[in-house]
């Protein structure tokens, strides 16, 4: 990516989007995006809005006027609009098909014209029913029947996958997927289901953290400037076109240990409440009941491994909403600065 250069982020007012535009932005780029809002938010972007770089767009991909006009001089695109969260899937399937399908589409083709590349952000959902202990890009996926809509944010993803595959492979673009595992940090809110945030807010007030399901179904949670980190390294990195790669950390956790590391690290009085996923969600729910990527792939071509310990991750998060308990003064630490943080 050349300093100064053209880069579109769609859904970049969202959680990870807008902590990839700030990394962008710092790296010397200038910035163009296109939100709809859905479920991100300007104040996202709040630290950045004046900077003249940043170009934004409150419209959906599908229906941007200026998107075309971006495209056609960008030095690439990180595609992450998409609908998202356990929810939100579950309550409209229908807008989750044609967000993540319809989008996609539009993207790859404005793409295809001058042969810009495109990251796409796909998703560990892809997976599906899995019961590996680790997930390899190249490994079979194993997706739940249509009649069970908590798959349809899998199976739209993977459908975006084949896409983009069959662009490189016909069209001969440059693409790079990444399936992102369970990403966390400021700026991500609970309303779509997300955990650590549930857990944080209901924590903070003496609430019972709702553990859904046994509580024994376990993730990897990785932070999101690292998340963000991999991702630029991977643009960067012609080698990786073409390719499928996890994104993720490898810090496996069960939710019912998560939630009682919530509760001691910030000293809350809340008690956690096993809630039947049949009553969460409804009936015939089905859960992953593990998400541990492998990540030797992405160390291989970019030289970087997340290592953001989880309760190092959980305090910053809490910490990114006000003071800690117990922890005077604590604030989010700042990271390096994020165009110029050390290679490993």
């Amino acid at each position: 990516m050349r300093a100064g250069g053209l880069l579109v982020v769609t859904g970049g007012a969202g959680f990870i989007g807008s902590h990839l535009v700030e990394r962008l932005l710092a790296d010397g780029h200038r910035v163009a995006v296109v939100d709809d809002l859905s479920t991100g938010t300007l104040a996202n972007l709040q630290a950045v809005r004046n900077d003249p770089r940043l170009e934004v767009e409150i419209a959906s991909v599908s229906n941007s006027r200026r998107l075309p006009r971006w495209m056609a001089r960008a030095e690439g695109v990180f595609h992450l609009a998409a609908a998202v969260g356990v929810e939100l899937v579950v309550r409209a399937p229908i807008h989750v098909c044609r967000a993540n399908l319809r989008e996609t589409e539009v993207v790859l083709e404005l793409a295809a014209r001058r042969q810009t590349p495109v990251l796409l952000a796909s998703t560990s959902e892809v997976y599906g029913r899995s019961a590996k202990r680790e997930f390899a890009e190249d490994d079979d996926l194993l997706i739940g029947p249509p009649t069970h809509a908590r798959w349809t944010y899998a199976c739209s993803k993977l459908m975006d996958e084949f896409l983009a595959m069959a662009y490189a492979h016909e069209r001969r673009l440059p693409v790079i997927i990444t399936r992102i595992f369970n990403t966390v940090g400021p700026r991500q809110t609970g309303q779509y289901g997300m955990v650590l945030p549930r857990f944080i807010e209901a924590a903070r007030t003496g609430a019972p953290l709702r553990v859904f399901g046994t509580g024994r179904q376990s993730r990897c949670f990785c932070w999101v400037l690292d998340t963000v980190e991999a991702l630029v390294r991977l643009f960067r990195c012609p080698r990786a076109q073409g390719q499928i790669f996890n994104v993720g950390s490898t810090e496996e956790v069960t939710i019912r240990r998560l939630a009682e590391m919530v509760i001691r690290l910030l000293g809350s009085s809340s008690r956690i409440e096993m809630v039947p996923y049949a009553r969460a969600y409804a009936p015939g729910f089905e859960d992953m009941q593990r998400r541990r990527p492998r990540i030797t792939k992405l160390v291989r071509y970019t030289g970087f491994r997340p290592r953001t310990p989880l309760r190092e991750i959980i305090l910053r998060t809490a910490a990114s909403n006000g003071p800690v308990p117990g922890r005077p003064g604590s604030s989010v630490r700042a990271d390096p600065p994020a165009g110029r943080r050390s290679k490993e």
